[in-house]
């Protein structure tokens, strides 16, 4: 009987202590998530592969701070990136962080309720309020423009030089710079048709436009972009082809292929944007360069010098299940301290004050702040329809088509979005 107790009760301390033992791990494992000691992984993608290795060095100073959180980058090329990341995010899945561009892009994500409400974050204090407005709606903050990029063509300065050549302010005064310029056998634009019909078309309309805002009028129906001011710029492409002023294959030349062509002397202005002026540098490290704006009207009608973008907007995925990880990893890339860094590394301009700049490139940026640019046009368009057909209409010009037609055309693909509204 004694032995029967004995057996009895070892068992039951046996059981206890391993009762004990699986509550003490299941309370330390609770203690040790709530501490915020579990290790999360979040996901954050963008479309710039030239930022790859800037990011990465920055992700693993954040990780050395944060050990339990791990950071995936994940990068497409410009127009891939655009459609997948619409795709995911509508789809109720998608990383964690993600990049947009202002306008249709933002919008059509908003819409879809993809970001988390930033507002009221402690890192907004860091930015220059103005520049914060592209990413909101109705006053709610849900995407933190980080790039201040100018969308004007970048120039040669050695070249300009070379044949005493100064940035034009008026029309005329452009078309016979880029007459002095292919007479000396320099062709004088070079073009590409993966992203440069969006970025050129920007200082080609901020003088012709009747007002800032008329490309959201046009999505309205309030303005037609069969009205003077839109044919007035696809006659002044069409002028440009004409007279040879853009390299040859203007429709097969991919943004990267313009960047080797100008990098390498072969054109004295690239009609992309101040983001590029790093990737040209690489490139040619000898090379020396600024940013100018095609003046479309006689010099006492110029309304404006150039066009700005606060843009590389970055937001958090609505159905993250690691928010406040992200919070975190946006709240590092704010600091003034890792923004210069950044800066520096990549060659972008920046919305975050406090920066700190040491570049040519980027000192030769720095000076656009003082003059009077616009917003750009194109990302008043919040419908990609009419995007696309703006775009689609400088492809039709150099590609053949009258001015007037292409116009016609362009405003037909407008009419059915608005008919839609």
């Amino acid at each position: 009987m004694k032995k029967r107790i004995a057996v009895a009760l070892s068992m039951f301390i046996i059981a206890s202590l391993i009762l004990a033992g699986c509550g003490g791990a299941k309370n330390s494992s609770e203690g040790q998530k709530a501490a915020g000691q579990e290790k999360v992984t979040i996901r954050f993608a963008h479309w710039r592969g030239e930022d790859l290795e800037a990011f990465n060095k920055i992700i693993q100073q954040f990780q050395k701070e944060n050990p339990n959180i791990v950071v995936n980058q994940s990068v497409e090329t410009s127009e891939q990136y655009r459609t997948k990341i619409q795709a995911e995010l509508q789809g109720g899945e998608g990383p964690d962080i993600f990049a947009t561009m202002p306008g249709s892009d933002f919008a059509a994500l908003s819409s879809a309720n993809a970001y988390v409400d930033l507002s009221g974050s402690s890192f907004l204090g860091n930015f220059n309020p103005e520049l914060l407005k592209p990413g909101q709606i109705n006053g709610k903050q849900y995407a933190i423009p980080y790039q201040l990029v100018y969308n004007i063509p970048v120039y040669n300065k050695d070249i300009f030089q070379k044949y005493n050549l100064e940035p034009p302010k008026d029309w005329q005064g452009f078309l016979a710079l880029c007459q002095k310029l292919k007479d000396n056998g320099i062709t004088p634009i070079i073009l590409d048709s993966e992203i440069g019909f969006g970025q050129f078309i920007n200082p080609m309309l901020m003088n012709n436009m009747p007002s800032g805002d008329t490309l959201s009028k046009v999505q309205k129906g309030e303005a037609k972009l069969t009205d003077p001011w839109f044919v007035t710029t696809l006659k002044q492409f069409k002028e440009l082809n004409d007279k040879g002023y853009f390299q040859k294959d203007v429709l097969g030349t991919k943004k990267a292929g313009a960047a080797a062509l100008f990098a390498q002397g072969k054109g004295a202005m690239l009609a992309q944007g101040s983001y590029m002026m790093a990737t040209i540098k690489q490139q040619n490290p000898n090379i020396h360069q600024g940013l100018l704006a095609p003046i479309t009207v006689p010099a006492d009608q110029m309304k404006y010098e150039g066009i700005h973008t606060a843009t590389f907007m970055l937001g958090i995925n609505s159905k993250s299940k690691n928010i406040e990880a992200a919070k975190k990893f946006l709240e590092y890339l704010f600091r003034p301290d890792i923004a210069s860094q950044y800066a520096n590394a990549t060659g972008q301009l920046l919305t975050v004050n406090n920066v700190k700049y040491d570049s040519p490139e980027l000192t030769e940026q720095s000076k656009w702040l003082s003059k009077k640019t616009l917003f750009q046009p194109r990302y008043m368009i919040t419908v990609r329809e009419v995007e696309t057909a703006v775009t689609n209409a400088i492809a039709d010009v150099l590609s053949g088509m009258s001015p007037e037609d292409a116009a016609a055309k362009a405003q037909k693909a407008v009419d059915m979005v608005v008919k839609k509204q």
